[in-house]
């Protein structure tokens, strides 16, 4: 029976039985693990509040070789990023986050890179950076460090170099990056953006976190977030749930300016 031990983050439960619980972690020396808490959820359990999503702790695990699923020994909390959870809009962006986590990466497939994003993006969005922002940031970059980098220097279709000089260009996430006018006409399924929103991309690539936190993005922010999102769901097969989630919440509660722009844009972009 091996012994595992790493810090992690709780990207994920859901109970088991009468008093067990199955939880997901990412962590920094194994990737994703998933592992049965045994007792977690009885009133007196050891693990106390622990395995709450998105708490930071050292995990102790043992892996005994017949199941994909470790026996959690220990989980010790190292940050349990309370704030973010004291916010609507912070907890759904952060949950946001963990499920892109658990359904783009493979179970035992370290990546410090991507460790080290998740990290970062609920740290920046546990001290005010704006969370919307900061997952956006999170999502782009977890997805080029998995190798899905949308190639944005270049039309996919019919391999025209350089910038685009149009008003708008267009994004195939199927096809691998941008497109230009004439080959979108063709392709179907992709999204049309302002030629603005891939210039946005390309910065939120290059710059430090903290710049991207504060780079002016404008109109061009809400077109990066539906690409990034929409990126992601083609490589995870299906929507994020948490993205519904998060769609009610800007219902019921929008940002300052955000309910002027929904009735004036109708709350969708246009497609090809």
């Amino acid at each position: 029976m091996a012994l595992g031990k790493s810090t992690a983050v709780v990207i994920g439960s859901f109970p088991l039985g009468e008093s067990d619980r199955i939880v997901t972690f990412f962590s920094r020396d194994f990737g994703k693990v998933r592992g049965v808490a045994r007792a977690a959820r009885r009133m007196r359990s050891r693990f106390g509040s622990a395995l709450e999503l998105l708490t930071l702790g050292e995990l102790i695990f043992f892996d005994t070789g017949r199941s994909e699923l470790v026996q959690i020994d220990h989980f010790d909390i190292v940050h349990p990023f309370e704030r973010v959870r004291g916010d609507l809009q912070r907890l759904g962006q952060a949950a946001w986050v963990a499920e892109c986590v658990a359904r783009l990466t493979a179970d035992r497939d370290p990546s410090a890179t991507v460790y080290g994003l998740l990290v970062r993006a609920l740290r920046s969005i546990e001290a005010g950076d704006p969370p919307g922002r900061a997952a956006t940031t999170f999502g782009l970059r977890c997805v080029d460090a998995l190798g899905h980098r949308l190639r944005l220097d270049a039309c996919v279709a019919c391999g025209r170099r350089g910038a685009p000089a149009a008003a708008s260009v267009a994004i195939d996430v199927e096809g691998g990056g941008m497109t230009c006018v004439a080959c979108a006409a063709r392709t179907r399924g992709s999204i049309r953006v302002d030629a603005t929103s891939v210039d946005a991309l390309r910065r939120l690539r290059a710059v430090s976190w903290s710049e991207a936190m504060a780079v002016p993005l404008g109109r061009a922010e809400d077109q990066v977030r539906e690409i990034v999102d929409l990126h992601v769901t083609r490589l995870a097969g299906q929507p994020v749930r948490s993205s519904r989630f998060l769609r009610e919440i800007e219902r019921l509660w929008p940002a300052p300016g955000e309910w002027r722009r929904a009735r004036t844009t109708g709350g969708s972009r246009e497609r090809v």
